[in-house]
């Protein structure tokens, strides 16, 4: 099999996952060993049918940024991958059950950009002056590969893992917190599951974001204005059930909630 026929195998495995609810087995197995640029290239296919099929495309997440969270998933690399208007839900909706395979849930600093990020070496002066205003987010994980048994072409090649996400509701401008400095605490069911830093991503959001809007760049991509960078999780993932309800809870940004809907929800879901 040629390389671009193992790109289109693995695209199309995975989007069959999709379509069915039903994980598949690793697609590391169809493509070059270690080929980071291979499962990319699966991911822009993603990327592509989907704008083809009218999503809007909104912003980027970064993935695997947490000391912690690489060790859970035995990848020792941050990736990145794409953000869609329909994987937004609005904190106070239940996630309906059914509509993820397997979630997890990471508590993160999400940013907004109000000017472009084209300059091919961008600086933290130029993000700084980019950022409008952060976020608490929460974003639910979830894998096509069965079992989260993943490497970095795997998760890299299902989107970085990307499945939904939720934003606190009260932006804060970047000169009111200090984001390396943040607590973050985690709970699920009233019970504490994750807690961390915001050094414990990447050594800060800032400077995960930094490596996403350089690498972008380098890509002919660059970050725009309005884009939203999901900057990547403060402490270990969770995992998710029907009828399970998450908060986070961050220093300086204020508080973000999901709750998981179970078959005998009533009302609206997302």
């Amino acid at each position: 099999m040629t390389a671009p026929e193992a790109v289109n195998e693995a695209a199309a495995v995975l989007r069959e996952a999709a379509r069915t609810g039903v994980p598949c087995p690793p697609v590391r197995t169809l493509l070059p060993k270690e080929d980071v640029a291979s499962a990319y290239a699966v991911q822009r296919l993603y990327v592509e049918r989907s704008l083809a099929e009218g999503r809007r495309l909104v912003g980027r997440k970064i993935g695997l940024t947490s000391p912690a969270v690489q060790r859970q998933l035995g990848v020792g690399q941050p990736d990145f991958g794409a953000l869609f208007a329909d994987m937004a839900v609005p904190e106070g909706l239940p996630i309906a059950p059914g509509r993820l395979m397997q979630p997890k849930v990471e508590a993160e600093v999400a940013l907004v950009l109000g000017a472009d990020l084209p300059h091919r070496e961008p600086t933290v002066a130029d993000l700084l002056r980019a950022t409008a205003f952060a976020l608490p987010a929460l974003e639910i994980v979830d894998s096509r590969i069965a079992g989260w048994d993943i490497g970095i072409v795997d998760t890299v090649a299902d989107n970085a893992s990307c499945g939904l996400y939720v934003l606190g509701g009260t932006p804060v401008p970047l000169d009111r917190v200090d984001l390396r400095e943040v607590a973050m605490t985690l709970t699920k069911n009233g019970e504490t599951v994750s807690q961390g830093t915001g050094r414990d991503c990447l050594g800060g959001p800032l400077t995960a974001a930094l490596w996403l809007a350089t690498t972008l760049a380098g890509l002919g991509d660059p970050l725009r204005a309005g884009d939203l960078v999901l900057t990547g999780a403060l402490g270990p993932m969770a995992v998710a059930a029907e009828g399970d309800e998450f908060t986070a809870r961050i220093e300086g940004l204020g508080t973000v909630s999901a709750a998981f809907g179970s078959a005998t929800t009533q009302g609206a879901r997302a």
